[in-house]
């Protein structure tokens, strides 16, 4: 979850690596830290705070000249957020310096075992016993740091992306993976190291991105290394062309990442199904879907596994697949999944949902399914990502870039990747016709224009945020298909804005949430047109008789709701499983003017970081 940087070539490295670390704080925030070399000396400064804080505070004690270092922003998990945990980490001798994403399993029993040896520990991080035990094997063994790290890594359990170097020999930096995200730039006579390739994408367009269980030894002026950590079998790198802009990662004019991602998404979904949704021709292309399409169509059932908002897209992708293609849909955590001993058969298929392709349970799930002979399907939006490169197939999102930490376009444009999946196999299964095909292709591509539309109500879902800025607690329900964009717009407003919110379907109300309604509770319904509507006003009509506060999100023109709700939200019509792509459009602009009103950080909420890269 944390973020790292780190640079060696003939330009100066701080500018680099300050920036690289701002754009890789999406991934962690509560502290920062870097470490460059400097005439003989590695001049080190870090800091509890963001990485302006460091920027201020590094200026002031350290020289930042040097043409190598290395640097870190923290999402805490061994030890709180202050100074002398932060990273990057010295080893006791002074000679060595770390920077790490990811958890060591293990370090107690090696720390105690460092004890023993004499050696003194000053935070309370797993890293600072990794850079020790790499120290400790450097020593004893009389190894290069390459070797000593290669050594190490095998003496550890758990999950890591590292960046280390020694002051006695500054023209090489060692870097590891596994489970954890690394890319490696590569320029002219330089090199690039960080967590994704937001970092270097102005000055290198190719990269190499680490396998889990690979290492690589990185010279001045000298090609990569690559080694298998567990054997000595060196690899020949796979150089990839990035296909990331640089104006992609930037604000470009909006005050907050997470505003500028909500009003990409019109884009975002046409980028999703461009040249896979052909409605003139009455065909979706997947090539991912064609090239394996009898281990679908023979699947006993489908298991989709996510966390989180991709875990609420595989919900609506559970109603879509079992309407339009009639297998079975079961739905996951992914970190419940790989602990609970499933059943997984070879005739099984199981989808895997991340945005980032980096998430820590969802790859265990993946590996679990696999051993069990399951075909194992991705879905993720990061190109090179460990989910895209684990899976058997899979599609990408092209969203581009999501640097708020609460998925905005990544929810949306996996609901369309899911959607094109499902009528592709519903076509090749027959259990749609082509009339039913054609409208639903036709629908799909009218949906950015209404996704436009929908956010044409921007200053009318502010002035309601204005309303219940101050609330407590919040209800969302829905049915059918937009119970899970309930779930999707209470868990928005609890990530950014801290008020405690829960979604439910709009039935299960009377089963227990409707103790808690009274006037001070504001309750948001989803009640378009489509699907169970008089169901809904039902429910809408039970809430009122309690004298809550009613937000509704409705069709266009409905006059009914409009009559019972305190405020409206209108949506444009569109049948019913397509509704998702709209309804969620007004609960993302409604947590984030709120949590903007209440003074939080939007991009940044406290405690979270982008990619769950980590149990």
């Amino acid at each position: 979850m944390c973020g790292i940087v780190g640079y060696l070539g003939h330009r100066e490295a701080y500018p680099i690596i300050i920036k690289g670390l701002q754009r890789l704080e999406y991934r962690g925030y509560d502290s920062a830290g870097v470490a460059l070399y400097h005439d003989g000396q590695i001049q080190l400064s870090k800091t509890k705070g963001k990485v302006d804080d460091l920027q201020k505070k590094s200026k002031a004690e350290i020289s930042t000249q040097g043409t190598l270092g290395i640097g870190h922003t923290r999402w805490a998990t061994h030890g709180v957020p202050n100074d002398v945990n932060s990273h990057p980490h010295y080893s006791n001798s002074g000679n060595l310096v770390i920077i790490h994403n990811g958890i060591i399993e293990n370090y107690e029993a090696i720390k105690q075992e460092l004890k023993n040896r004499g050696y003194v520990f000053h935070s309370d991080t797993d890293t600072e016993v990794l850079v020790n035990l790499i120290e400790e094997v450097k020593k004893q063994e009389d190894v290069k740091l390459g070797k000593a790290v290669q050594i190490a890594l095998n003496q550890v359990v758990g999950a890591y992306a590292i960046a280390v170097f020694d002051k006695e020999k500054p023209d090489e930096v060692v870097v590891a993976k596994l489970g954890s995200p690394l890319a490696i730039g590569i320029g002219e006579d330089e090199y690039f190291i960080a967590s994704d390739a937001s970092p270097f994408i102005e000055f290198t367009k190719n990269a190499v991105y680490l396998e889990d269980e690979e290492m690589a030894i990185i010279r001045r002026g000298k090609e990569i290394k690559l080694r298998k950590i567990k054997g000595d079998h060196i690899a020949y790198p796979n150089i990839q062309e990035l296909q990331l802009n640089l104006e992609e990662i930037e604000k470009g004019g909006y005050d907050h990442f997470m505003l500028k991602e909500i009003y990409e998404q019109p884009k975002a979904i046409q980028d999703t199904y461009r040249g896979r949704l052909l409605a003139d021709e009455g065909l979706i292309k997947m090539a991912g879907i064609d090239q394996n399409l009898e281990r679908f169509l023979n699947a006993d059932r489908i298991i989709i596994v996510a966390c989180g908002t991709s875990w609420h897209a595989g919900l609506v992708a559970e109603y879509i697949f079992e309407d339009l293609t009639r297998i079975p849909v079961e739905v996951e955590y992914a970190s419940e999944f790989r602990y609970r001993n499933p059943v997984i058969t070879e005739k099984d298929v199981l989808i895997a949902i991340s945005q980032s392709g980096e998430t820590a349970d969802t790859l265990a799930a993946i590996k679990l399914a696999k051993e069990k002979g399951a075909f194992v399907f991705g879905v993720c939006n990061v190109v090179g990502s460990s989910i895209a490169r684990e899976t058997h197939a899979g599609a990408y999102t092209h969203a581009g870039p999501e640097i708020g930490v609460a998925s905005t376009k990544a929810f949306t444009t996996q609901i369309t990747v899911l959607t094109l999946m499902a009528l592709k196999l519903a076509q090749e299964k027959g259990t749609i016709n082509k009339t039913q095909l054609h409208e639903f292709l036709v629908e799909m591509e009218a949906i950015p224009k209404k996704v436009e539309k929908s956010l044409e109500y921007n200053a009318l879902v502010e002035q309601i945020s204005d309303v219940y800025k101050d609330s407590s607690n919040c209800l969302y329900l829905g049915r059918g298909y937009n119970f899970p964009v309930a779930l999707e717009g209470a868990l928005k407003l609890k990530e950014i804005s801290y008020i405690h919110a829960e979604g439910y379907p709009a039935a299960e109300m009377k089963h227990g949430p409707i103790a808690l309604i009274d006037e001070q509770m504001p309750v948001i319904v989803i009640a378009t047109r489509k699907g169970h509507y008089e169901k809904v006003v039902s429910n809408i009509q039970e809430i009122k008789s309690r004298k809550a506060r009613i937000i509704a999100i409705v069709t266009e023109g409905d006059e009914v709701v409009k009559n019972l709700a305190d405020h409206v939200i209108e949506v444009p019509e569109v049948m019913e499983a397509l509704t998702p792509l709209l309804t969620t459009i007004p609960l993302q602009l409604l947590s984030y003017h709120i949590a903007v009103m209440r003074g939080c950080n939007v991009d940044q909420p406290r405690n979270l970081a982008k990619s769950v890269t980590v149990e």
